[in-house]
């Protein structure tokens, strides 16, 4: 038998589940509106514990085996009354906008000429494009759906290099070290990296080779 213990065993996300409140919204927004089919349902009488409501759990395909799924509760009433949030949750005044749309789900598309007619397609909806990002290596368009959840459809600008690989990995290593202090900041973070390069150059060589320490460190 092969040893598993330092393989990548997984394949992807088989599904991501989300409540709602609004069934028919959901489903105008992502299989007539993105074009995503219904694939998966499950009609349950109760599940688990005796106060477990009857719900129907409903999937989307949203390409590559991976499904987007939601959770419909019969006689549950919405639980986020904040006006803020989803559906899910709900948050004060006194949270950051940024910190609501910090969680998202991010669907890739392979180029821009799709990118553009999802943007169309929203934008011809109730759900219409609220922002269109260029970030370092991906271009983005966000919206929200029926339930409060943000969505971001993304492409590739190009490839990412074994070098930013093996960049995330030490950038990843000094962000647990400073945030194991008291105050963390980018500055800190940057020093701590600078310093980890420097413990590290004498024994990498280049990236690019499968069989260099850089690409080990980056698999590890």
């Amino acid at each position: 038998m092969a040893d598993l213990a330092d393989q990548h065993l997984v394949h992807g996300v088989d599904h991501t589940a989300y409540p709602t409140f609004d069934p028919e919204a959901t489903v105008r927004f992502y299989r007539d509106v993105l074009g995503f089919p219904v694939v998966h349902s499950i009609c349950a009488a109760g599940w688990g514990p005796a106060d477990h409501p009857d719900f129907v759990h409903f999937f989307f395909d949203i390409g590559d085996g991976d499904r987007l799924a939601f959770f419909y509760y019969f006689g549950l009433q919405p639980q986020n009354l904040t006006g803020r949030g989803d559906a899910y949750s709900g948050f004060g005044a006194e949270v950051p906008e940024f910190f609501l749309n910090s969680r998202h789900l991010a669907i890739h598309v392979e180029s821009e000429e799709v990118l553009l007619e999802y943007r169309r397609r929203l934008d011809s909806s109730e759900w219409p494009v609220e922002m269109q990002v260029t970030h370092e290596t991906i271009e983005s368009i966000y919206t929200h759906d029926p339930n409060g959840y943000m969505i971001e459809l993304t492409r590739a600008l190009r490839p990412v290099t074994a070098q930013e690989d093996l960049d995330a990995e030490i950038a990843i290593e000094a962000l647990i070290d400073i945030t194991r202090r008291p105050e963390p900041t980018l500055g800190k973070l940057l020093a701590r990296k600078a310093e980890l390069i420097v413990e590290r150059a004498a024994r990498w060589q280049d990236p690019s080779t499968s069989t260099s320490p850089a690409t080990a460190e980056v698999r590890r």
